[in-house]
């Protein structure tokens, strides 16, 4: 059991702490004023991603002076688009998130009731998996059927099925429960309290799902999903299984109508319509500091912008290495970060057809898991040594949920698979100086061989039907977002990396913070963007 090393009154109080009020009550943040001069702002946001946008839009909300600086074209980070020839638009990292529902509408925006510009669209279905033995469809927003549907298939393990879903929504109840409490807590009478939350909290996904299922094929249906949080059952904390997959199973899966730009882009509207500034291809070359607190950054261009807080939507090695330029404040930060592991990153291919090949082969689905094993550990190894021959892959049809997606008479297509950095090493040097022949024969490879993959298994004709191919690797997500190693979810999200346990989005230098995947609440659409929000209220909070 990987259990929690700290004494048990501290274990409690860091669990009944750990989980934020979904409520926000805006009427108890200051409000700003907008009479600084025009180089000098509330706060500086560096990086232009869901959580740095949502948190610019907080402040600006408020009527605080927002600056938002993008050393890239376009705004979004993950949350982009590009375009190609032939009509093409593909997203580069979206393919089905949770939203909630206002007023009839569904919306990703959290706490931004007044941002109504993005539609969401269900997924026909929630998903789809195909294995070796058993192809399951599972239906939307109806945790009762998928439950009915995995006790058909393996009667057996009835009971047992049902008791592993009501852990899931004891767990999900109980931190509900315990948001609402705000730390007013019993901790004496915590086991009786919240039970669930008391058994769980510090076990693995796979140690939760042993506690009830025995098939191996069962369980390893059951944490199919290991893939949308990067780690396999034996090392994801279990929060960051079950509180999510049970609210994807009644919530429902969405797409935005258009692509994860539009979320970009509304943010960006949002932020500029009350006061706030973005300013693209503006790359920060330094963090200013006065008196040992930041007080603004300098750009590559020589641009001075001061402010009352900076917060950083890079990652923590960029923020407090590059950016800050102190070698003995990252030292001692990468000595507590020795405890975390950087996340998997991730190998797409992006396919433009010239025919309408989903529809002539009749699929109705748009989000295809094809699983070559009932093995996630060894999948999960298998990624990070970027074997594409064993592994699986994600296939997202994306004009299943949006006839317009595609031009007219196209169709437009995703393969995914997870991905480690190590593949990819060698090639670093070479790439990153221009020198990409070897590179580009081995992403090609791995890329047919995924093409390959999805024909088979789902798609025939699809290599002959192919208009446009781009190919993204670990490479160039660290390319274009600076991450470490091409982190594509931040730190992994472990039992020792979990609610209050996570890198917080204060850093040993006051006035500045981080939000994002690397610091609270983790990784995602659905976590990014209240990142965001939370990192403002506690910046706010002491103005």
């Amino acid at each position: 059991m990987n259990a929690h090393p700290l004494p048990r009154r501290d274990f409690l109080k860091m669990v009944a702490c750990a989980f934020p009020v979904a409520a926000l009550d805006w009427s108890a943040f200051p409000r700003g004023k907008t009479d600084s001069k025009e180089s000098e702002y509330d706060v500086i946001v560096i990086g232009s991603g869901l959580a740095g946008l949502s948190c610019a839009a907080a402040f600006a909300r408020q009527g605080f002076k927002a600056l938002v600086l993008e050393q890239h074209d376009k705004p979004g980070g993950f949350a982009t688009a590009f375009k190609r020839p032939g009509g093409f638009v593909f997203d580069v990292s979206l393919h089905s998130t949770t939203v909630g529902e206002r007023d009839g509408r569904f919306n990703l925006m959290h706490a931004f009731p007044e941002i109504t510009s993005v539609d969401f669209l269900l997924h026909p279905s929630l998903f789809r998996s195909i294995y070796p033995d058993h192809d399951l469809r599972v239906a939307q927003r109806d945790p009762g059927a998928y439950i009915a549907q995995l006790c058909q298939l393996f009667p057996e393990e009835t009971e047992n099925i049902k008791g592993l879903f009501e852990d899931m929504r004891g767990l999900a109840n109980d931190i509900g429960r315990l948001s609402a409490k705000q730390g007013q807590v019993d901790y004496s009478n915590f086991a009786n309290d919240f039970p669930f939350l008391h058994k769980f909290f510090s076990k693995t996904w796979g140690e939760m799902v042993d506690t009830r299922i025995r098939t191996a094929q069962l369980k390893a249906i059951v944490s199919g999903q290991w893939g949308y949080y990067g780690l396999p059952p034996s090392r994801l904390s279990c929060i960051y299984y079950a509180l999510p997959f049970m609210g994807y199973l009644s919530g429902g899966g969405f797409y935005p109508r258009g692509r994860s730009q539009d979320i970009s882009d509304a943010f960006v509207r949002y932020i500029e319509e009350r006061g706030g500034k973005l300013l693209l291809n503006t790359r920060v070359d330094k963090i200013l500091l006065k008196e040992g607190a930041a007080a603004g950054v300098i750009t590559q261009e020589g641009q001075e912008f001061r402010a009352r807080a900076v917060v950083s939507n890079a990652s923590p090695h960029e923020t407090l290495g590059r950016l800050l330029g102190d070698p003995a404040i990252l030292a001692a930060e990468e000595a507590k970060w020795q405890k975390y592991s950087v996340s998997l990153s991730c190998f797409q291919v992006f396919l433009g057809l010239k025919e309408e090949l989903v529809k002539k082969l009749d699929i109705t689905d748009s989000e295809i898991f094809v699983e070559t094993s009932y093995d996630p550990e060894a999948a999960y190894v298998g990624a990070l040594n970027g074997d594409v021959e064993s592994g699986g892959v994600g296939i997202t049809l994306y004009d299943n949920i949006d006839p317009l997606y595609s031009p007219q008479g196209k169709n437009t297509i995703n393969l995914m698979t997870l991905q480690g950095y190590a593949p990819w090493e060698k090639h670093e040097k070479a790439y990153l100086a221009g020198d990409k022949k070897a590179y580009r024969r081995e992403k090609e490879r791995m890329a047919d061989i995924l093409i390959a993959k999805a024909e088979e298994a789902l798609l025939p004709g699809l290599a002959k039907a192919i208009q446009v191919k781009e190919i993204g690797t670990p490479l160039t997500n660290r390319r274009y977002t600076g991450h470490p190693r091409g982190a594509i979810y931040g730190w992994d999200q472990t039992v020792n990396n979990s609610g209050n346990t996570r890198v917080g989005h204060a850093t040993p230098v006051r006035n500045l913070f981080l939000a994002g995947a690397w610091s609270r609440m983790g990784h995602g659409y659905g976590a990014v963007i209240p990142s965001g929000v939370e990192c403002f209220a506690e910046i706010a909070k002491n103005w």
